[in-house]
């Protein structure tokens, strides 16, 4: 995830130098921050990791063992003033973590793999810098709901039958930064964020002395989005 962040950040520097020192002054799409409705779409990654708290600090964590999954949706902006714009960027978003629970000598026992499929509503405040030629830095934040389609809440099974629970409704917020780039026919706008929950995700087994999460006080997602958006 580090490279990814890095190879990103590498392209807002080429893209913000070409479009502000490169050989064509011309400035592209004048008008297109002066409307008060946009709309778009957006493409990217996430990396989504989980936070836990424990009972009773045992000096075993449980391991989180993560991958890339993708994001993908659209995008209703409102302009505010020369600024300010508030954003509603509905999206389905996949992600897959794997669980090692301490403890266990079988593998069965030990490891669960947490395959999520999230609807997402996030509300986002965005401020941007004033516009330097065919580029625009800005700042974005805001709150999400969203909706677990693989969560499994209402499974009669719990992790005594290899089944892993979470609860399917989950709110929280999130902080990133990006840039706007004024293509000839588009704007083009990556982004990094981070996202974290506020909702305890976990629907503990019904043994309340379970190994599995008889010890967990709280399980919370935290996240990093690699956003492409395309207006």
């Amino acid at each position: 995830m580090k490279n990814i962040q890095i190879a990103l950040l590498c392209l807002l520097a080429s893209l913000s130098a070409h479009a502000q020192f490169g050989d064509d002054p011309v400035l592209n799409l004048q008008t297109e921050d002066k409307r008060l409705l946009n709309w778009g779409y957006f493409l990217g990654f996430n990396s989504y990791d989980f936070q836990f708290e424990y009972e009773n600090d045992l000096g075993q964590d449980i391991l989180v063992d993560t991958s890339f999954g993708f994001n993908v949706g659209l995008i209703g902006e409102l302009r505010i003033n020369e600024f300010l714009d508030a954003r509603f960027e509905p999206g389905l978003l996949y992600s897959q973590r794997i669980l090692g629970f301490p403890g266990f000598t079988s593998e069965q026992d030990a490891i669960r793999e947490v395959r999520s499929t999230y609807i997402r509503f996030p509300l986002l405040l965005k401020v941007s810098t004033k516009r330097f030629r065919n580029w625009k830095p800005y700042v974005i934040g805001g709150v999400y709901a969203s909706l677990n389609l693989g969560a499994k809440e209402d499974s009669l099974d719990d992790n005594s039958s290899g089944e892993f629970r979470m609860k399917k409704n989950v709110t929280g917020y999130e902080l990133g930064f990006g840039s706007d780039f004024y293509t000839e026919y588009f704007k083009f706008s990556p982004s990094i964020r981070g996202v974290f929950a506020l909702t305890d995700e976990l629907v503990p087994d019904d043994d309340p002395n379970s190994p599995w999460t008889g010890n967990i006080n709280g399980m919370r997602t935290r996240g990093i989005f690699i956003n492409l958006v395309f207006e």
